[in-house]
């Protein structure tokens, strides 16, 4: 009489994990999938009238661009024009806020430098945040850019929940001088940690939320934001 085969246990356990581990992306893909669908804010309909935003991409990351001053607002004295390596783009109207992976962020200045490690921490790690601003000047709606246009209150809400991602201790911003991608941004001490679900996407998505603007309860994702902003 013939036995079946059996699989050792070692390799029964090291299949198991496997599938465990091509599971994990595909389970976090569709709750993101999910999470933007979920609108939070449902109601909320576009000011006539108040403050142009932008929700900016670039297919993988987001920021919010904001006025350099509106609505008593002042952002001149968090990024000043000494912070970037060249203070004259400070004169632009706009800044580009995000929040990112401390280590991504300092460490792969290029799409080219973007190392496996690196990228999956990025993905599924955690770690520091930094905030990164660029300055800006009139910036244009276009397949990268989504203007919004808030209310003062919604404005002023929206803004005080950027100011929160700011270290300001001693009463003042911490840039990482020299650190940044060109002539007219840096990178900034920041509150808060990186993780998978508190992604750079998500720290807009927080921020939106936050101003009452519709969005997805949880957005991970760049696609997660810029969908519904398009819809």
């Amino acid at each position: 009489m013939q036995m079946s085969p059996q699989l050792p246990k070692a390799a029964k356990a090291f299949l198991k994990a496997l599938g465990i581990l091509l599971a994990l992306p595909l389970l976090y893909f569709a709750a993101a999938l999910v999470g933007g669908l979920i609108p939070a804010n449902a109601g909320w309909k576009e000011a006539d009238r108040g403050v142009r935003i932008f929700v900016r991409t670039n297919g993988v990351h987001t920021w919010i661009m904001v006025p350099a001053a509106a609505a008593g607002i002042d952002w001149r004295g968090i990024a000043r024009p000494e912070h970037i390596k060249d203070p004259r783009y400070a004169a632009g109207n706009y800044l580009a806020i995000g929040f990112g992976n401390r280590d991504f962020y300092l460490n792969t200045p290029t799409w080219g430098d973007l190392s496996p490690r690196t990228a999956l921490a990025a993905a599924f790690g955690g770690g520091p945040g930094l905030v990164h601003v660029e300055h800006e000047h009139d910036p244009k709606a276009d397949e990268y850019q989504q203007p919004i246009t808030l209310s003062l209150d919604e404005y002023r809400k929206l803004a005080a929940h950027i100011r929160r991602s700011f270290d300001l201790a001693g009463g003042r911003s911490h840039p990482l001088l020299g650190r940044g991608y060109g002539s007219a941004d840096v990178f900034y001490e920041a509150r808060g940690r990186y993780d998978a679900y508190r992604t750079c996407n998500e720290w807009t998505g927080e921020a939106l939320r936050a101003a009452g603007v519709r969005t997805g309860v949880w957005t991970p994702l760049s696609q997660s934001i810029m969908l519904r902003l398009e819809s």
